[in-house]
C-alpha cells in the first residue's frame, strides 16, 4: 500500500514521551518499514527551464503507477509515493523504477525530469498552481508564502504505529537535523542565480509558521494541545499543515522525516533512507533521555548546515562550537553503526559516505557542473542525467 494512502487511525496509548519514556522494540527494529515521497521538477530539455505540464505527465505515468504518482501545489512538480518496504534493496529498486517511469512519461511530452530541491532556470512568480481545493485554501490563507513552493523534497517514512513512540523518536532525532541537511543539501540555485546556500529549499520552508525543527514534546498531551492551539488560531489549516522537519504523519502510521532536499540521484535517496531508518531504530532502543539542545542554537545549526552543506563547517550542539561538517557526519555514523549492522546496511552507507566525501553532496555536484563552462544550462543537463542515473559514477 502506498505511503500516501490512509491506513487507519494511529493508536492512542497514553504513555509519556519525554525523558521518562521507555524504549520499545514491540514490532522489531529490524522489521521497520521504510517508504518515501519524492518530488521532481519538469524541465524543457531545450530551454532548460521548468515546464508547467504536470497534469499531462501525471496522467501518462498513472497508467503504470496509479495513484502512487500525483500532482503537487504547482504544475511544475510531480510527486511519487513508494510502497512500504522492510528491504532497502527493494526500496531502492522501486525508487529507480518510479524515476524511470516518470522520465518516460515526461519524454513522451518532450520533457525531462530533474530531482533538485529548487529549479535552476525559469522560475515564475507566482507559479502556475494546481487547481485543487486544499491548495486554493492554502493560497488564500498564506498568500505569498505559496509563491515560492515550486521546491522539491524527499520525505522519508518509517513505520511506527504508535503516536507516543513516534513523538519519542522525534525528540531523539531532532538534534541530528542539521547533519541530515548537510548530507542532503541539493538546492544551491534559485531563479538563475547562486544563492550562496547549499540548501535554499531549507530557507524557503523556514518561513512557514510551523516549520523547521519540531518542539521537544513532553507528552502526548503536549503534542495534542499544541496542534489544537495552532489549528484554533489559524496558524495551520489542520494537522497536515505541520511542516516540521520531523512529524508523526497525519495520514499513515509513520514518523515522517521531511528535512531533505529532493536528491539528484536514486543512490543519494537510498543512502539517506538507510541513515534515517537507522536513526529511528537507534532512538527506539535508546535507554538514555533525548539530548535537548537549546532551541535557538538548534535553529542556528540548521541555518548553518543549509548555508555550508558538506563543504563547510557546522555547529556542534554539545560544545556550541564550529567544527568541519564532515566531522559531524562521522559522529552520526559512529552512533548508527550498531543499527546499520543489524539491518545489513553498513557497507552501503560506508560506500555512500566515501562517495560523498569524494564527490560532494548534490549541491557540490551542481556547482561543479556550473564551473566547467559557467553555464546554468550545464547544471540542468547534469540534473537530467543524474535523475535518470545515466552518469558514469552512478
Amino acid at each position: 500500500m502506498p505511503y500516501g494512502e490512509h491506513r487507519g487511525p494511529i493508536r492512542k496509548d497514553a504513555r509519556p514521551v519525554g525523558t521518562d519514556a521507555a524504549p520499545t522494540a514491540a514490532w522489531g527494529t529490524e522489521r521497520l518499514t521504510l517508504g518515501a515521497e519524492e518530488e521532481y521538477l519538469l524541465v524543457d530539455p531545450v530551454s532548460r527551464e521548468i515546464s508547467p505540464e504536470s497534469e499531462k505527465v501525471v496522467a501518462d505515468a498513472a497508467a503504470e503507477l496509479g495513484d502512487q504518482v500525483t500532482m503537487e501545489i504547482t504544475r511544475y512538480q510531480v510527486e511519487v509515493r513508494t510502497d512500504p518496504h522492510t528491504s532497502l534493496a527493494e526500496f531502492a529498486d522501486q525508487i529507480r523504477s518510479m524515476r524511470a517511469t516518470v522520465a518516460r512519461a515526461a519524454a513522451r511530452h518532450g520533457l525531462g525530469i530533474v530531482s533538485s530541491g529548487t529549479p535552476v532556470l525559469g522560475q515564475l512568480l507566482p507559479p502556475p498552481f494546481t487547481e485543487e481545493s486544499r491548495y486554493a485554501q492554502s493560497i488564500a490563507t498564506f498568500g505569498a508564502l505559496d509563491d515560492e513552493q515550486s521546491v522539491c523534497a524527499c520525505h522519508l517514512h518509517v513505520g511506527i504505529p504508535d503516536l507516543d513512540q513516534a513523538l519519542r523518536v522525534s525528540n531523539h532525532l531532532r538534534n541530528w537535523l542539521p547533519v541530515l541537511i548537510t548530507l542532503s543539501a541539493n538546492s544551491p540555485y534559485w531563479q538563475g542565480r547562486d544563492t550562496r546556500y547549499a540548501s535554499w529549499r531549507t530557507m524557503t520552508w523556514a518561513r512557514w509558521p510551523a516549520a523547521g525543527p519540531p518542539p521537544y514534546f513532553e507528552s502526548r498531551a503536549h503534542f495534542d494541545d499544541l496542534v489544537a492551539d495552532l489549528t484554533a488560531t489559524g496558524t495551520i489549516m489542520d494537522r497536515g499543515g505541520l511542516y516540521w522537519d520531523i512529524r508523526p504523519s497525519h495520514h499513515v502510521p509513520t514518523v515522517e522525516v521531511r528535512v531533505a532536499d529532493a536528491a539528484s540521484t536514486a543512490q543519494d535517496t537510498v543512502l539517506l533512507a538507510a541513515i534515517v531508518k537507522a536513526l529511528v531504530a537507534t532512538a527506539l532502543t535508546d535507554t538514555e533521555p533525548a539530548f535537548r539542545p537549546r532551541p535557538g542554537l538548534l535553529r542556528a545549526a540548521c541555518w548553518r548546515a543549509a548555508r555550508d552543506g558538506l563543504a563547510g563547517k557546522g555547529i556542534d550542539l554539545h560544545t556550541r562550537r564550529l567544527v568541519p561538517a564532515t566531522t559531524l557526519v562521522g559522529r552520526l555514523l559512529v552512533q548508527l553503526r550498531p543499527a546499520l549492522s543489524r539491518h545489513g546496511d553498513l557497507d552501503l552507507v560506508r560506500a555512500g559516505w566515501a562517495r560523498l566525501r569524494a564527490e560532494g553532496n548534490g549541491a557540490d555536484r551542481q556547482r561543479a557542473a556550473y564551473r566547467n563552462r559557467g553555464s546554468l544550462g550545464d547544471v540542468v543537463d547534469h540534473l537530467l542525467k543524474a535523475t535518470a542515473e545515466v552518469e558514469g559514477h552512478n
